[in-house]
């Protein structure tokens, strides 16, 4: 039987801090983590903020749109896209990206984590 591993959720940032239908970065425990506000549809998400292709820390500077109905970013120097909801890599690549649970309270931004 597996343990479920216990999240704990960190104030990371105000909701005005990151412009809307785009990105920013917050540090949390010394990682770069991209937060998004996807205010066309109404949704935020957490990822990680290196791009696996070449190690770069730029997804939060990357465009967002849809593929599909399917909420993605798009890095910003090689336009590898990741889904924002599981991080799978959209342009058939290997690549993959951590995502977190996101959450807005009070006009301030959560992310989840161990």
């Amino acid at each position: 039987m597996e343990v479920a591993e216990k999240l704990s959720w960190v104030e990371v940032c105000s909701i005005d801090d990151v412009p809307k239908n785009a990105g920013a970065c917050v540090e949390v425990s010394g990682k770069q983590i991209a937060v998004y506000n996807f205010e066309h549809r109404k949704e935020w998400y957490a990822t990680d903020n290196e791009c696996p292709h070449k190690k770069q820390m730029a997804l939060s500077r990357g465009m967002i749109g849809d593929a599909a109905g399917e909420p993605k970013v798009a890095c910003p120097f090689h336009k590898k896209t990741f889904s924002l909801k599981n991080g799978a890599c959209l342009s058939g690549e290997e690549y993959k990206i951590a995502t977190y649970p996101i959450k807005v309270e009070n006009g301030r931004v959560f992310i989840a984590v161990s």
